[in-house]
């Protein structure tokens, strides 16, 4: 008897989603129900197109994992069996392509430490992200470029003693960095023990919200849950965000609503979470206008992620932003404008120009000084910082490979265009 499926749904707008589930009737059922994933709530009905059995609920999540970052002519060759297709339509052969499949693999593959033949597990995984434009004035309703990483984090439950809830975080390297015991009666939630105050305060906060959108979450049964880390926390690909999107759905609640609640933000995090293609998101009159697209600029090969080596607290820059912001209609109409020229731009001499504007508009408005002329005045190309100035990774668009450049100053993390974005 399988004891993971892998499934494929056609939804009422033609796109796909793909998932993974130990009981595929009950899924299909959430789904339709719009109790599912929040991108099949919003395009109901769905059916289902594609369906896959494994012995081991872990296999089915590295094949789900693997099928997503499929484009939909290949997701659409596997639908109809065209398995002679399958090579041919792979998006790139080359060795960094392979290597992106291998991490994704060796990634999800650390879940069988934790879910190896159990029955009664619930899974949930949540993208990370990286915010390409708009940084800090997305918050004012400036339209934002944003990419999904191949990187992001899982979530594990399943059913333990009632009214105990235990919980487990793993880091990349599979190491426990945070544990604790939360009991819960008569609507009140307590920590038994932690192994960090602080962040078992912090998710105290997040459950007590949740209960504020869900009052029957946590109510009756007890749980065991396990969080996975595909990322070094330092990276700032969406630690926080990943696990609030991850809550939000075994809760069956609003991520956004529930971001709201506790760590704040635009919410562009959330829609990185939920979908598996690059996105526009803009808050128009507070009201989300998100939009995916095939962002797959032809000079890929030219641009680089580089890790500065200094988590950045998203709140302490929105703080600062806030406290220095200036001429806004201005710089948002001006930010709009590059964001809409950066999604259709086909010369990777047009995408320097593009993102050096930027980041003279944002340090501007912000008050800052650009990361290029801080710390990499002699460097050849060019250099756009990502979501909180100072820290987390920045954006490199270099005609030649930078690494040996990057190396020489001391930063050693490096990551390619497609090795990073889903």
């Amino acid at each position: 008897m399988p004891n993971g499926f892998v499934y494929i749904l056609e939804c009422s707008d033609g796109s796909f989603y793909t998932g993974s589930t130990i009981n595929i009737e009950q899924r299909l059922n959430e789904h339709n129900n719009g109790q599912g994933a929040n991108h099949t709530k919003k395009r109901l009905p769905v059916k289902l197109v594609f369906l896959e059995e494994f012995d081991r609920i872990d296999d089915a999540f590295n094949r789900e994992k693997q099928i997503q970052g499929w484009s939909r002519n290949k997701k659409t060759a596997l639908i109809n069996r065209n398995f002679e297709k399958l090579p041919e339509l792979a998006e790139c052969k080359n060795e960094s392509h392979f290597k992106k499949w291998l991490r994704l693999r060796s990634a999800t593959n650390q879940h069988s430490l934790i879910i190896d033949n159990e029955k009664n597990m619930q899974t949930y995984y949540s993208h990370g992200k990286l915010l390409l434009t708009a940084e800090y004035v997305v918050l004012d309703d400036a339209k934002a470029l944003a990419v999904p990483t191949v990187f992001g984090q899982s979530l594990h439950v399943e059913k333990e003693v009632k009214n105990k809830l235990t919980w487990n975080s793993l880091d990349h390297n599979k190491n426990v960095w945070f544990s604790a015991k939360f009991s819960f009666q008569n609507e009140t939630v307590s920590i038994e023990n932690t192994t960090n105050p602080e962040i078992s305060d912090r998710l105290l906060q997040i459950i007590t919200a949740v209960k504020q959108l869900n009052p029957d979450f946590l109510k009756y049964e007890g749980f065991k849950v396990s969080t996975v880390l595909e990322f070094p926390k330092n990276w700032g690909l969406g630690t926080s965000s990943t696990l609030i999107n991850n809550i939000a759905n075994w809760a069956n609640v609003d991520a956004y609503k529930l971001l709201e609640l506790t760590f704040g933000g635009s919410g562009y995090d959330i829609a990185c979470a939920q979908e598996d293609l690059a996105l526009t998101y803009q808050l128009n009159d507070k009201k989300r206008v998100i939009e995916t697209l095939n962002f797959n600029p032809n000079f890929k090969n030219n641009l680089y992620f580089v890790h500065l080596n200094k988590k950045q607290n998203s709140r302490d820059g929105i703080a600062h932003y806030k406290a220095n912001r200036n001429n806004l209609e201005t710089t948002i109409s001006k930010i709009n404008a590059i964001t809409e020229q950066i999604i259709i731009c086909e010369t990777l001499e047009k995408f320097q120009s593009l993102i050096d504007q930027h980041e003279q508009i944002i340090a501007s408005v912000t008050n800052q000084t650009p990361i290029k002329q801080l710390l990499f005045e002699n460097f050849g190309g060019s250099i756009k910082s990502l979501g909180a100035w100072g820290g987390d990774f920045v954006l490199v668009a270099s005609k030649n490979n930078p690494t040996e450049y990057f190396k020489s100053k001391g930063f050693d993390t490096i990551l390619s265009y497609t090795d990073m974005v889903l």
